[in-house]
């Protein structure tokens, strides 16, 4: 199969992606062409494993925002906008990515490096996502990251343990899907720790800086999702 073939592949996928995210209510006008041109740089960059990356976490997160969206509302904790996502979002959660994988098609070099860091950043976002969609229905006690006291569940920087347990599923779902890709070893840990480290910084951000008001909540997304890569990618300089 030639580049020009696998290029067309893409496109039609990509194509497909963000006339369902359309109709389907699940993204902005504005978020689908956001979304379709990071998936191109991730592709550019990472081949299929970096798009499959890119689907099974905005799988994963409309999965994870849509469930038990009654319950949700009742106390006050759905999505605004019936969890349609605006371009910000759609920025703040892959936009790293994009630019590591423009990283890695413009330095080859790198490639791999650069492969790892995005994969952490999306483990990072899959372990937020999934820690506080679903952390919210399951979790029994909540607390403030900093304080370790007792607080308000939905509110920024408040955890639960089983939360953090199923943010930690999400890493170890993107973690998979990386090393199916590129190969299985300590990779898989490193992204573990990577997305683990990810989420506790939202967390931290959330109960400081966010609540606060100094940043926004995709402020703080963004910065997730670079703690990912750079822990990540320094793990892999450091014990690779």
């Amino acid at each position: 199969m030639t580049d020009w073939v696998r290029l067309g592949i893409v496109l039609l996928l990509l194509g497909a992606g963000m006339g369902y995210s359309a109709r389907a209510g699940k993204l902005t006008t504005a978020a689908v062409w956001a979304g379709g041109g990071l998936g191109l740089l991730i592709y550019l960059g990472s081949g299929f494993t970096g798009l499959a990356l890119l689907a099974l976490f905005f799988g994963l997160g409309t999965a994870a925002s849509g469930w038990r969206v009654a319950d949700k509302r009742r106390l006050g904790l759905a999505e605004e906008n019936r969890g349609r996502r605006t371009a910000g979002q759609v920025v703040a959660n892959a936009g790293v990515a994009g630019l590591l994988g423009l990283l890695a098609w413009q330095l080859p070099p790198h490639a791999p490096l650069a492969h790892l860091m995005l994969a952490g950043s999306f483990a990072a976002a899959a372990a937020d996502t999934l820690a506080s969609e679903l952390g919210n229905v399951y979790g029994r006690r909540y607390y403030n990251i900093l304080t370790g006291q007792p607080d308000a569940r939905g509110r920024n920087g408040v955890v639960s343990l089983e939360g953090t347990a199923l943010g930690l599923a999400g890493s170890a779902a993107l973690a998979a899907a990386y090393c199916l890709g590129f190969g299985w070893g300590p990779a898989f840990g490193w992204l573990l720790v990577a997305g683990t480290a990810g989420n506790l910084a939202d967390s931290v951000l959330g109960a400081t800086l966010e609540r606060r008001g100094y940043l926004g909540n995709n402020a703080v997304n963004f910065l997730n999702t670079l703690t990912g890569a750079l822990v990540a990618g320094g793990l892999m300089q450091w014990l690779g």
